[in-house]
């Protein structure tokens, strides 16, 4: 399978003991999938941390969050019956899932996009509700109009839908609640307006009929979707063959919008492809990469919390207009940085 990212030498650029913890008891056991924006001259990311507490021995214990925001600790032996745990991420007990962590969003800044640090008097953004208890992950951010739109997965016991919030100089944040409903995630926003709508990449799923495919939805005013389209769907045989969902916004290119897309297959491999919209009607697909663009291949893309993995929302177009750095998420642990030629992304789409 062809690899065409450029890797920073730097790699990987945060790992979990590079930042604290949000909570004492708590630890933090991965960095993951970050969505990144500019602001104020600076590169930024807004980080998934996901916590939990020392794990001790023949003891599964888990951080959730309650109704009121506050962290609630549940402690499982091992051997119980009850207990289903053979993924890292998520166990059931008692016919409930839970997931192994709690995530929150925390932000960090780079004067030159490679070494990032935890600026002071920037809060970080946490599950609050009913819908959030489980934690907020894998935050996406378009700007439009001077306005960043952050979209970002919201998980609960009642499912996983996508959450958002904007925000004009990120301490100040308007909640806007769920805006797809379980089960929902992986929702890029695009940067520009179309027709006068706001369109969308999201992606719905279904364990029985259809399957884990990218859709694409329209909205007057960026909080209320609708007229909802399946575009990307998984190609049995290939590296996406189970499931695919949308990276970053759309980049704007003269053949279309260019997305670049995660993919995994039946061995949980996840790597990079990209496809291309249309410029005036985002709903019709112009081409597809066959092959991935980035595949897991250093050690620490295939080893860490769960491995096997390149994982990305969050990309930056550089000056050049042909450059984009993408950071992204390696083996669900690591935040790393690569870079990819936009005309030769263009170059293998089919």
């Amino acid at each position: 399978m062809k690899d065409i990212a450029k890797r920073f030498v730097e790699n990987p650029l945060l790992s979990p003991n590079d930042i604290p913890a949000s909570t004492e008891g708590l630890e933090i056991t991965c960095l993951l999938n970050p969505g990144a924006f500019q602001f104020q001259g600076k590169t930024w990311l807004i980080v998934r941390v996901a916590e939990r507490p020392t794990q001790k021995e023949n003891i599964i214990s888990f951080p959730i969050l309650t109704e009121t925001g506050s962290i609630s600790i549940i402690e499982i032996k091992k051997d119980d019956p009850e207990l289903v745990a053979t993924d890292a991420r998520v166990i059931n007990y008692k016919g409930t899932d839970y997931l192994t962590t709690l995530s929150h969003l925390r932000l960090l800044c780079s004067d030159d996009g490679v070494k990032f640090y935890e600026p002071e008097d920037y809060p970080s953004l946490v599950g609050e509700g009913i819908l959030e208890t489980f934690g907020i992950e894998d935050c996406r951010v378009a700007t439009i109009d001077g306005k960043y739109y952050l979209t970002f997965t919201s998980v609960s016991d009642n499912g996983v839908g996508v959450g958002l919030r904007t925000t004009t100089d990120w301490k100040n944040f308007e909640k806007h609640g769920m805006i797809f409903p379980a089960h929902n995630k992986d929702c890029a926003i695009f940067e520009e307006k179309i027709n006068g709508l706001f369109y969308a990449l999201h992606r719905p799923s279904s364990v029985d009929i259809g399957g884990n495919y990218i859709w694409i939805a329209s909205s007057p005013d960026g909080i209320h979707w609708g007229n909802h389209h399946c575009i990307v769907r998984t190609r049995k045989g290939h590296w996406d063959s189970k499931r695919v969902g949308a990276g970053a916004a759309p980049i704007k290119t003269e053949k279309g919008w260019l997305e670049i897309y995660h993919g995994a297959n039946e061995n949980h491999q996840y790597c990079l492809g990209a496809f291309l919209l249309d410029l005036e009607d985002p709903t019709k697909v112009l081409s597809r990469t066959e092959e991935p663009i980035m595949v897991p291949t250093t050690e620490y893309e295939l080893s860490g919390f769960f491995g096997n993995v390149v994982f990305t929302n969050g990309h930056i177009v550089q000056p050049d207009g042909d450059t984009v750095t993408v950071y992204y998420g390696a083996s669900d642990e690591f935040v790393c940085g690569a870079t990819f030629s936009i005309k030769e992304i263009l170059s293998l789409l089919k």
